[in-house]
């Protein structure tokens, strides 16, 4: 099945006034802890640890790794990810990188061959692919500094789950059979996930008996079980052996056991800006998510949105996207390796120029990048690289978030990932889990800052995002999507914030996607619309074919103490939303 179909076979009923197609409950409001997440099994997860007088950080753990059973093929523990936590006692926020790390033996030509890039689809499928996983050692690092649970108690219930199995349903049906191609190669995967060479069917009940043991492991030995002995002997294996079918070949990988010894999550500082009063705490580098986010609503700022005809106000916001995109592809990288100007991309002066460039009548097309360094807080860094202008990298649209609170008002808002609908497509033999194929996030070729580079961790747009108002959480929100989440995120504080729109609506709202393109995205069902109309008078073009666009989770803390999670309504087979009951 072709992309385009398999994208309009999940949003038949996605955009303009289709009812909800579910009994699941996608928004949810009560007094205590609230979850929300994509997956049913995963939110109950993830309250059951809440009512077991776990906090957040405990309950989105549990969540995650309950993720990982249920929807493997966009996140797990053969991957990494970024978590945002809104520490109520300290009232700061703190964000934890456990991005996947390129090999020791990388270099800027891993994907060269002959000096022209490799076949994406080629590179994806491959050892070559696969990043140091960082998931685990995220988890730990979480646990062990902010939660309350060990690895013991926060992984049981994902261990339930992929011991009992759960029931296979549309969406995972359909993800799979568009990777039958990718899985037949591999004979781990092809046992797992096919039968006789196709998908399993929606209703099967799917055990994963090899994944319940790899965390009981990690739930007996903690992180260690992950990094260091036999598990990762066979992470190792499969990355420079790849379990490949008779008559398959792929590219192997170059992995050592050394790579997953030394691997660190990193504790790093959120990006912080403003918008309209509220406090606006993002993922920093090597996420571009929060600096593109702040970068984009600093432009915005600068308009009377709300007064606007809704088709000018989201005209604007597809240039103010247009313009943070360019700066973000000139000059956003891992900051280990590269000396981004990032106080000079939050400035507001650097945004007041940007936005001089925005026609409020006509679309630009396509910018050139600004220059950020005029607005560094310290101006004589000496390298001033000349951003080039070239197409967008392509960048997997394949993730997953989460959002929990708990009764004492911890907030942890987390996107982890393991890139493509089932990462590099292999499965590690005896542990039931899929490896990333997070090194096809670098640039392929140079010279850009986002090149791959031995220990470099690649760019991302992942995009978990606490808002603060007067200093109390005010809402969360993030999103899968890929380049995508960038802008799912920014529009729907535009609609949350500037249109007034209840953070459901704000979600289930139909997803534009601007990233300094010449047609922006958007999904089945726009192109035709009134409000796509209104939006061609000012020159914008649709591209094709339109896909679903991201499935964001949100939590809102309302002003008289109740709490609202919120997940989707209709993309992705609907969210699912909870709140603690009074009493725990």
């Amino acid at each position: 099945m072709s992309r385009a179909a398999l994208a309009l076979t999940l949003t038949l009923s996605i955009i303009l006034h289709a009812p909800l197609a579910s009994a699941k409950t996608p928004v949810a409001t009560g007094s205590g802890g609230a979850v929300a997440t994509i997956s049913e099994q995963a939110s109950t997860s993830a309250l059951s640890i809440l009512n077991k007088g776990g906090n957040a950080v405990d309950a989105a753990v549990a969540a995650a790794a309950t993720l990982g059973v249920t929807d493997p093929f966009s996140c797990g523990i053969g991957g990494g990810g970024f978590m945002v936590i809104y520490l109520a006692k300290d009232k700061r926020v703190i964000t934890i990188d456990h991005r996947e790390m390129a090999p020791a033996a990388f270099t800027p030509a891993v994907f060269l061959d002959n000096g022209k890039e490799i076949d994406f689809e080629k590179a994806v499928a491959s050892g070559a692919a696969v990043g140091v996983p960082g998931t685990v050692r995220g988890w730990h690092e979480a646990l062990e500094r902010y939660g309350t649970m060990h690895f013991k108690q926060v992984l049981a219930p994902a261990i339930d789950v992929a011991s009992k199995g759960f029931t296979v349903n549309e969406t995972f049906f359909h993800i799979t059979q568009e990777n039958e191609r990718k899985f037949q190669q591999f004979a781990s995967t092809s046992a797992l996930y096919l039968r006789n060479g196709k998908a399993v069917t929606p209703g099967t009940l799917l055990r994963n008996p090899d994944m319940a043991k790899a965390y009981r492991e990690i739930a007996a030995r903690g992180y260690k079980a992950f990094y260091e002995g036999p598990m990762a002997r066979a992470i190792v294996d499969a990355v420079n052996r790849p379990p490949v079918t008779a008559g398959a070949s792929v590219r192997p990988g170059r992995m050592t056991l050394a790579d997953l010894a030394n691997y660190e999550a990193r504790i790093r500082q959120p990006v912080v800006s403003s918008y309209r009063g509220y406090e606006i705490y993002g993922m920093p580098l090597p996420s571009s998510g929060g600096v593109t986010v702040a970068e984009a609503l600093n432009i915005l700022e600068g308009y009377d949105l709300k007064s606007m005809p809704r088709a000018n106000a989201e005209h604007l916001y597809l240039e103010a996207s247009r313009l943070a995109f360019a700066d973000r592809d000139a000059y956003l990288a891992d900051p280990e390796y590269v000396d981004a100007p990032v106080a000079g991309l939050l400035s507001k002066q650097f945004a007041a120029q940007r936005r001089m460039l925005i026609d409020p009548k006509s679309a630009a097309m396509k910018v050139a990048a600004g220059d950020p360094y005029l607005f560094q807080d310290d101006p004589s860094i000496p390298l001033r690289p000349q951003p080039q202008q070239r197409p967008l990298q392509k960048e997997s649209a394949h993730t997953t978030h989460l959002t929990v609170s708990d009764k004492d008002g911890n907030v942890v808002s987390y996107t982890f990932t393991i890139e493509s609908w089932g990462g590099s497509g292999i499965v590690v033999p005896g542990y039931g889990f899929l490896l990333n194929n997070e090194m096809t996030d670098f640039d392929f070729s140079g010279p850009r800052p986002n090149v791959p580079e031995a220990g470099k961790r690649p760019r991302s747009s992942m995009a978990p995002t606490i808002v603060l108002k007067d200093g109390k959480p005010a809402f969360t929100i993030g999103s899968p999507g890929g380049s995508t989440i960038i802008t799912t995120v920014l529009q729907t504080i535009v609609n949350h914030v500037d249109f007034g729109m209840p953070m459901f609506d704000a979600i289930n709202a139909p997803r534009l996607s601007e990233r300094n393109g010449l047609s922006t995205s958007v999904e089945p069902g726009f192109a035709g619309s009134a409000q796509a109309q209104a939006l061609e008078a000012f020159g914008h073009k649709w591209e094709e074919p339109a896909e679903e666009i991201g499935a964001a989770n949100a939590i809102v803390f309302n002003p008289d103490g109740t709490v609202t999670a919120a997940s989707e309504g209709r993309r992705h087979g609907v969210g699912t939303a909870l709140v603690q009951r009074r009493g725990h």
